[in-house]
């Protein structure tokens, strides 16, 4: 078995729940507590922060990038997930790579993959449509 692969090599990235005693930290003073621990930025999917003028304030003044991917609702269970993971993995690397550059905070939407079924796959029968160099039956 080969070496895992990382997707963001030059940056750590951590949840919430594994750091010791940050499980059930509400958002107001997540923000806080993340700056003071020296983390740069905070990957959410709770869109509604920024419509609480309480967590607005606290993300302000943390001055910490905060970083926003959105779960597809009208999806839910492994497709749900299969997009939140893909949009996160498509997107992150370049908003890192935007965010290195940054003269300050930065408040980053990121752009939901599609994960209706005609934009995500397609399949054929070879019998039916045989793709060039096909063997015959």
């Amino acid at each position: 078995m080969g070496h895992p692969q990382k997707i963001l090599v030059a940056h750590e990235v951590v949840h919430v729940h594994d750091l010791d005693g940050w499980a059930g930290t509400k958002d107001v003073e997540l923000y806080g507590k993340a700056r003071a621990e020296g983390f740069e930025a905070i990957i959410t999917n709770d869109g509604k922060q920024l419509s609480r003028p309480l967590e607005v304030r606290a993300i302000a003044d943390s001055g910490l990038h905060r970083i926003e991917y959105r779960t597809n609702h009208k999806h839910g269970g492994l497709v749900a997930l299969g997009t939140a993971i893909a949009t996160v993995c498509a997107a992150l690397p370049h908003a890192l790579d935007d965010l290195a550059g940054a003269d300050g905070q930065r408040l980053v939407f990121l752009t939901s993959i599609d994960p209706s079924r005609n934009s995500r796959l397609r399949i054929t029968d070879p019998v039916a449509e045989p793709p060039k160099h096909w063997p015959a039956a």
